[in-house]
């Protein structure tokens, strides 16, 4: 700053309010300083900025999530965001759609703006990346996967109860033949409710070739392709369990246009809106969105009022909320 200032013949107070966009600059001084930023690749340390403030703090909060545009990432969202709106408090949020350097990126902007806490949805295998951050006193919460490399405060939720659940809700509706489409193997998550299936066939006695799972379904198109296969196999499941929200989308866009909404059971991992009011109304493994947002608030908020406690890891478990779908019991396949 104080080159700057020198290039630019002003002093350090006006390259602040240059930089800061403050009033009370000429247009021509702020095009000279200006020029001498340019000039000298000069970035404000926001960091350094910070530091001048009373009490240190920044008032922001960074949250990390898969995709925002989710009904679950959204809800959770917003129940963080009431939370801190009580401490006055504001959040900023972004998706990171499983990119592990997109995480890294953003964490990085996010320590370097200040934040006075972190919300992490990871998408990398490992965080070690954040030891340095952790070390120095940043308060960190994962949510919705448990940290790997490091440890911190988590809050998550007992994914592989969710699909012995749905699995067992629907073998007592008389399904032998289930199948299940579900994410990227490599999403914790998604690998969790995938172990949580093929455990809960296998405890009903179910066949191996009769439990199926399509895995790496990304978004409702895939889930749309995977059912279509399925359901026009020589042997086709009369139980679907989509395993994230998106992917009962997918499922329910199949089965009305082939006219077996009420023929083939399916049950949902997550609620979302209008999953009440289909035709049949959507049987789904609820997620308690308002429970987990709290716990996090909690860890998040106790962290940056000073609290120095070993990490909690805190698992909260879902619930089955029958409406329809997923009480249809077999009938015959019927091929389109």
């Amino acid at each position: 700053m104080r080159d700057v200032a020198a290039l630019a013949g002003v002093s350090l107070k006006t390259v602040s309010r240059v930089v800061n966009r403050e009033g009370g600059v000429s247009p021509e001084v702020v095009a000279r300083v200006e020029k001498a930023v340019a000039q000298l690749g000069y970035r404000p340390n926001l960091a350094a900025s910070n530091l001048r403030r009373i009490n240190s703090r920044s008032a922001m909060i960074g949250a990390l999530l898969q995709d925002v545009s989710n009904s679950f990432s959204g809800s959770l969202l917003r129940s963080l965001e009431d939370a801190a709106r009580e401490r006055d408090m504001v959040i900023i949020a972004a998706s990171l759609d499983e990119e592990g350097d997109r995480e890294r990126e953003l964490v990085e902007g996010l320590v370097r703006r200040r934040v006075d806490g972190l919300l992490l949805m990871p998408a990398t295998d490992r965080q070690d990346y954040l030891s340095d951050e952790l070390r120095s006193g940043l308060p960190v919460v994962f949510v919705d996967r448990r940290p790997n490399g490091v440890d911190a405060d988590s809050v998550t939720v007992d994914n592989a109860l969710g699909s012995q659940l749905a699995v067992e809700h629907l073998v007592a509706h008389g399904h032998r033949r289930i199948a299940m489409l579900g994410d990227l193997p490599t999403i914790q998550t998604a690998a969790a409710r995938a172990r949580g299936f093929r455990a809960a066939v296998a405890n009903a006695g179910i066949a191996e070739n009769a439990g199926v799972a399509e895995m790496s379904l990304r978004s409702s198109e895939d889930a749309m392709a995977a059912v279509s296969r399925l359901l026009d196999s020589a042997d086709p499941p009369t139980a679907l369990f989509a395993a994230r929200n998106s992917l009962a989308i997918g499922a329910l866009h199949v089965l009305h246009q082939r006219g077996q909404a009420g023929q083939i059971a399916l049950v949902g991992f997550d609620d979302f809106a209008l999953a009440d009011i289909v035709d049949p109304p959507l049987t789904v493994i609820r997620q308690n969105v308002t429970a987990i947002g709290a716990a996090v608030a909690r860890r998040l908020f106790a962290r940056i009022d000073g609290d120095d406690s070993v990490p909690e890891h805190i698992v909260l478990s879902p619930e089955l909320v029958p409406r329809g779908s997923g009480e249809i019991r077999p009938q015959a396949a019927i091929h389109r």
